[in-house]
């Protein structure tokens, strides 16, 4: 990683506006080169601009117009709710510092690996693009938990602007776990329970929701994981008339499925899904129809279980996430300042160590505890996201099955799959539930 130079000046002007030496203000640099570029809307020119003109003295903190010809060897990657995901080479990289000797932006360099995210449809710049542009930025890079952004480039076939995001090896945490669940030690898991709550908090500090958190949102680069996707970030006051809710069936908290507005509390049931995900593997509800039944089992109180055993400590915390009542679930702050003890200080973690190995000495006599590299997923089983607008859901309520006995499988004898079966649900056109006969 390149370091900034620290240079001698003579020269005691200041910038008016940071008060800083203006031989090492940023803006000036920038300012510089505002008609040598353009993206050729001006919404999006002076977005770019702004961020450029509050760069003072950090640079890291600009966005740029980068020109699609200094990206090459792109590669599709995949498809999400709104556009095309891409792996492309960066020939120049991203900005590094000013280099005052050759009057010039030093960069990284060396055909830098981006993630290139397109809208389907932007080349009008839509309010969704610019939207996702102003919140990205909120994130200062080097943040570490959120994808950092580097800047906007347009496909001059299709016209669709296009944002270049720093590109995370493994890809999402969903492929991640279906690729390496196996190789993965409980200080792993841990880990990257840890980082994807840092991730969370951060968006939550700068008073925002993320509104569509799950697996496939929750990025793998080479040590930790990382969250994407912030564009349907909301400010955490924003109060929405529409009765739709929008995402992943299962990681949607049951009173948004009910129409309700997205909250913090919302996020923080997502992630309780994604903390049962990482402990076991499997994709919540991967064997069952994403439909209208599975939502109203949810808001009946189903609840994905554990068909190994799982340390009481992270069963109780996941339990809390995903409480039916979002007053009673804990703050993403609190949910990190109870995981982060469990990676920075493991060795010190007495009991959760304890747990960890009387669950790794029980799994062992479980034959199908490598069940999660094997699973066969329900052929209507989404993981892209959707608008849902279901009607006469029931009131969320906690299944006092899950909720107050102990769901740890004490001995090898278990109760296999964590489902019931659905199809069998016969639902009335008030949302009430019974069994089927037959």
């Amino acid at each position: 990683m390149l370091k900034k130079k620290v240079l001698m000046n003579s020269n005691n002007d200041t910038c008016k506006e940071c008060g800083y030496n203006s031989l090492f203000c940023n803006v000036n640099h920038f300012k510089q080169n505002f008609r040598k570029w353009t993206s050729g809307n001006s919404n999006i020119d002076k977005l770019i601009q702004s961020t450029q003109l509050s760069a003072h003295y950090d640079v890291s903190i600009a966005l740029e117009w980068i020109p699609y010809k200094k990206l090459n060897d792109i590669k599709y990657v995949s498809e999400g709710g709104f556009g095309k995901i891409y792996r492309a080479k960066w020939k120049d990289g991203n900005i590094q510092y000013w280099d005052s000797k050759n009057k010039n932006w030093e960069r990284s360099g060396q055909n830098m690996i981006v993630a290139l995210k397109s809208l389907n449809n932007s080349k009008n710049a839509t309010s969704e693009f610019v939207n996702e542009i102003i919140l990205h930025h909120k994130f200062k890079k080097g943040n570490g938990f959120i994808i950092e952004f580097y800047g906007i480039t347009q496909d001059p076939k299709t016209k669709d602007y296009m944002m270049v995001l720093e590109y995370a090896e493994y890809g999402s945490l969903r492929n991640f776990l279906d690729n390496s669940f196996k190789e993965l030690s409980w200080e792993n898991k841990i880990q990257y329970l840890c980082s994807t709550a840092f991730g969370l908090v951060s968006i939550h500090e700068n008073d925002l929701i993320h509104r569509n958190l799950h697996s496939g949102n929750v990025l793998k680069n080479n040590v930790q994981t990382s969250i994407t996707d912030v564009g349907l970030c909301k400010p955490a006051d924003c109060v929405t008339l529409e009765k739709m809710s929008y995402g992943v069936l299962p990681y949607i908290a049951p009173e948004v499925l009910r129409g309700q507005n997205y909250t913090k509390a919302s996020d923080v049931y997502s992630f309780g899904m994604i903390m049962y995900e990482i402990i076991s593997g499997l994709p919540p509800y991967y064997d069952v129809s994403h439909n209208e039944n599975l939502a109203i089992k949810i808001c009946q109180g189903l609840r994905p279980r554990f068909n190994i055993k799982v340390p009481s400590l992270i069963v109780d915390l996941i339990k809390k996430c995903l409480d039916a009542n979002p007053l009673n679930r804990p703050t993403a702050f609190e949910v990190r300042k109870t995981i982060y003890p469990w990676w920075y200080n493991y060795e010190d973690q007495i009991e959760l160590r304890k747990q960890i190995k009387e669950a790794e000495e029980a799994n062992k006599k479980i034959t199908s505890t490598n069940i999660a590299l094997s699973y066969k997923k329900h052929s209507e089983a989404i993981y892209t996201s959707r608008l849902f607008n279901f009607n006469y859901l029931p009131e969320p309520k906690n299944s006092d099955d899950y909720y107050e006995q102990n769901d740890n499988i004490t001995s090898i004898e278990y109760s296999g799959s964590f489902q019931i079966d659905i199809s069998k649900l016969k639902i009335s056109d008030k949302g009430q539930i019974s069994e089927s006969e037959g």
